[in-house]
């Protein structure tokens, strides 16, 4: 495969197979995000062992960052994301089994493994950059995250239907968006099995290896890389900070709801608002980034992420416009940076160590979204919601600081 032409046409084809598999892949993993922690507080009656589980998730994004990352360094990117979704399939079953014989322990193994499908849909944007173009790699990137919006705005919309179909069965109402989960996550995987051909990192790989240079040999893997670029550093850092803010009010606002006495229905809805600002956008995220740079978008992104935390802080228990607008905004301000930080990432990473530093960097961020959702969990249960996004805030400064070394540090465009 020599010609711009033929190229092309691997990239189109790549993006086409991802946006179908990231929409399965985002309709297995939300279904269940709406009503995690309410099962979670049901089976270990504890508000803050709630927060537990969906932080188990994070974690098992977070080591299975690291694990597919390898296995794609080796293999190419097509085994590796099949075995996320195999392994995200698997989380989801267990999760039925826990919330059916009441064990919060099975719960948070099955919500490691679950973890797996997030760390898949984040790999997925990497791919979607293996062979793009330097003019339209953010806008690449962001409309493969923008498939997401598919299925994670149906997803929390099924919980009601979900959870007739566990009564159905004689399971419990909320093992219903996990059942779900189990079918479209494996979809989602031979749909990549299938249809994902060439690979696009092993192509991006014959390609460079047919330049005129050689690439040049980095030593070290994945964390040792994260500092031996300042471009790769700001990305880690941007990306870590928003996720963390994230998930911490994420995580906790179907609690803040439930306890004012809001319907399943309604949490799901509201939670559907936040993904929906999450994903929907990115494609302007993305061509914005390629037009106006990485630090600008993500300058923007801490502002709205500011702007999501005062208006949610704010808002009363139990449903209300406030919460979902303040979750609403809290989606797209976390679009603005993960895509900016993401293509930042890429670009600066040398494309021989490129899944490593994207492995390791997937994990760092999970890790601190998985440490603010745990003390988000503790935090609400002494102060209360309106001191989870206080605490929240003063992580959005980590994004500020990566689009000053961002602006500072001009990066690779090849």
């Amino acid at each position: 495969m020599s010609t711009g032409g033929e190229l092309r046409s691997v990239q189109r084809r790549t993006v086409g197979v991802l946006v179908v598999s990231q929409a399965l892949g985002g309709l297995g993993l939300t279904t269940g995000i709406a009503v995690a922690a309410v099962l979670a507080e049901e089976v270990s009656g504890s508000e803050a062992l709630a927060g537990l589980v969906q932080t188990a998730q994070v974690l098992g994004a977070a080591v299975s960052a690291l694990l597919l990352a390898r296995v794609m360094g080796h293999r190419g990117r097509r085994p590796g994301l099949v075995l996320g979704y195999l392994l995200g399939a698997g989380g989801a079953a267990v999760l039925v089994v826990g919330g059916a014989v009441e064990s919060f322990w099975l719960l948070m193994v099955g919500a490691v493994l679950l973890g797996a499908t997030t760390a898949t849909n984040l790999q997925s944007r990497y791919a979607a950059a293996d062979l793009a173009a330097p003019e339209t790699r953010a806008r690449d990137l962001s409309i493969v995250v923008w498939a997401t919006t598919i299925g994670a705005v149906l997803g929390p919309n099924l919980v009601g239907p979900a959870g007739r179909l566990a009564r159905s069965l004689q399971l419990p109402e909320l093992t219903g968006p996990f059942l779900v989960s189990v079918a479209v996550v494996l979809l989602a995987a031979l749909v990549l099995a299938l249809l994902l051909r060439p690979d696009p990192l092993v192509v991006a790989r014959e390609v460079a290896a047919r330049g005129p240079q050689a690439p040049a040999v980095h030593r070290g893997r994945g964390f040792a890389l994260l500092g031996s670029h300042p471009g790769i550093s700001a990305a880690v850092i941007a990306m870590s900070a928003a996720h963390a803010v994230m998930v911490a009010v994420m995580v906790m606002t179907p609690l803040h709801m439930h306890h004012g006495g809001a319907e399943l229905e309604v949490i799901g809805l509201v939670i559907s608002i936040h993904v929906l600002g999450m994903y929907f956008f990115s494609p302007l995220v993305g061509l914005l980034a390629d037009r106006v740079g990485r630090p600008a978008v993500l300058v923007t992104g801490a502002a709205v992420l500011w702007l999501a935390l005062g208006l949610s802080g704010a808002s009363p228990t139990g449903a209300s416009p406030q919460i979902g607008a303040g979750l609403f905004l809290l989606g797209v301000g976390w679009s603005f940076c993960t895509v900016a930080a993401a293509a930042l990432l890429t670009e600066s990473a040398p494309l021989e160590v490129r899944t490593d530093v994207q492995g390791a960097a997937d994990l760092v961020m999970n890790v601190a979204a998985a440490a603010a959702g745990l003390l988000g969990g503790l935090v609400v249960e002494w102060w209360g919601f309106v001191a989870l996004n206080g605490f929240a805030a003063v992580l959005v400064a980590g994004v500020l600081r990566a689009a000053v070394v961002a602006r500072r540090e001009p990066v690779a465009t090849g």
